[in-house]
């Protein structure tokens, strides 16, 4: 149930970055930030039930996109750190270009490791009811 939370404000930073990089309003770019900050809180929390379940069960560790799916959800979060600390600059560089950029970069990141994620639930049985 938490990992909505990081993959809808992380995604939801990129667009306030293609809003910010199209109308120059700081609105956008306080915006970002925030939404940034809340996805790194929310994917902390996310992650530790993630790192649960992957090393605490050996089905898990077993299913083929377990490891990748964490591995990206791993990169995922250190490059939103790193695009916090790109969002605390001031004005038109904190967002133009690296932090569309890595606003971008990690959006696809999330979308693959979704599809992931799903694939774990759906066709290997992670996290359901036996």
């Amino acid at each position: 149930m938490l990992v909505p939370f990081p993959i809808a404000f992380l995604t939801g930073a990129f667009v306030t970055d293609i809003i910010y990089a199209r109308s120059e309003n700081l609105l956008w770019q306080y915006f970002s930030i925030w939404l940034i900050t809340a996805g790194l809180i929310a994917g902390a929390l996310a992650a530790v039930a993630g790192f649960i379940d992957y090393f605490g069960d050996r089905r898990v560790r077993k299913a083929r996109p377990a490891t990748p799916h964490m591995l990206l959800n791993v990169l995922a979060m250190v490059l939103s750190l790193i695009n916090a600390f790109v969002h605390s600059r001031d004005g038109w560089t904190a967002v133009m270009p690296q932090g569309l950029i890595l606003s971008g970069v990690v959006s696809v990141i999330l979308v693959v490791s979704a599809w992931l994620g799903g694939s774990l639930t759906y066709r290997h049985g992670v996290g359901v009811a036996r």
